[in-house]
């Protein structure tokens, strides 16, 4: 079967009517993530983002459906209550993006078209003052997350966690300031092109070393892909497993990590690799970290090289709070440190 993105298209809409037709709570659904872009398919794999806005306060928890070995849907829910306040939203980094430009699918009341309206209002959205808002959240929160990892002295599967969550926030912390955030999968791969945008091409450099990019060759990765995926495949179904590792992303993993590596820029799979590897030794016996120990030292995460990778990150933090603030001079906006948050 050839999938094409009017394939997923399609199959998101007969998803969203039906799950809709059966279920009385469903206000609206909508499409979100990759699939909003010509090329959702990363390696041959792609998942389909579904947005079902309820009536109810009492969701239903994050929802995978296998539909192909290769192909998935990736269901989240949000309260109708949430959009009360469009108007505030714009300031939110993640759902400000969501709300701006999805596709909807589905609406048996009608408010989204006044949600998107008042979350468009006056084409502030794009200006400086709400950019800046959403970046300084985003910072912020890394560096609230950078906190309980800052004297860490080893890089246990929880500190690591951390330690790739407050990056990944600080990395769409300079995204954001020329377009929407990058998720997950594609986020090693798609800031280089971000990190230029602002004139800070240095950037992608640092991230890159952060994540270990400087320490190991894209076929010692490649090596470690079997270990990989014996533990992702036995986090699945763990109790309090990162609710990504499912069953149902395995080869939406590894199908793009295997095509990263392969391309042009192969340390772009370093994200998605080490992000669930570590998601997943983190919820399986302690005999089991061994390999994915041996992996870390191997990244430059090992003895007191964690910490040295703690205060790079800390350094970036500054960095980008300079570029935030250098952002908010040039277009006349008051701008809060960010520090000490």
């Amino acid at each position: 079967m050839r999938v094409t993105r009017e394939t997923l298209l399609r199959i998101a809409k007969e998803t969203a009517q039906e799950r809709a037709y059966n279920d009385s709570d469903i206000a609206a659904v909508y499409l979100t993530g990759s699939l909003l872009n010509m090329e959702p398919i990363l390696g041959g794999a792609a998942d389909i983002d579904l947005i079902f806005v309820q009536k109810s306060e009492t969701l239903k928890p994050r929802e995978f459906i296998k539909l192909t070995p290769d192909f998935h849907l990736d269901v989240s829910r949000r309260a109708k209550s949430e959009f009360k306040s469009p108007r505030e939203l714009r300031g939110d980094p993640w759902m400000g993006y969501e709300l701006y430009d999805p596709i909807l699918l589905y609406e048996r009341e009608k408010f989204f078209d006044f949600v998107q309206a008042s979350l468009r209002a006056g084409f502030d959205f794009e200006q400086p003052p709400l950019i800046l808002q959403r970046c300084r959240a985003l910072l912020a929160h890394g560096r609230g997350i950078w906190f309980d990892i800052s004297e860490a002295q080893e890089a246990t599967p929880a500190a690591m966690r951390k330690y790739l969550k407050s990056l990944f926030h600080v990395i769409n912390a300079v995204a954001e300031l020329s377009g929407p955030p990058i998720y997950d999968r594609r986020l090693l791969l798609e800031f280089p092109a971000r990190a230029e945008a602002v004139q800070q091409p240095q950037l992608t450099e640092r991230v890159f070393t952060l994540c270990g990019a400087a320490d190991v060759s894209p076929q010692t990765m490649s090596g470690w892909l079997t270990d990989w995926r014996a533990a992702f495949l036995a986090a699945c179904g763990q109790p309090n497993v990162d609710v990504r590792v499912h069953a149902a992303r395995l080869n939406y993993y590894e199908k793009a990590i295997k095509a990263m590596l392969g391309g042009a820029t192969p340390y772009a799979a370093l994200w998605a690799l080490i992000q669930t590897w570590t998601a997943s030794v983190e919820v399986l016996p302690e005999d089991s970290l061994r390999l994915w120990q041996n992996a870390m030292h191997a990244l430059g995460f090992g003895g007191e090289g964690f910490a040295q990778r703690v205060e790079g990150l800390d350094l970036l933090m500054d960095d980008v709070e300079a570029l935030l603030e250098d952002f908010a001079k040039n277009n006349g906006v008051d701008f809060e440190p960010v520090s000490g948050l």
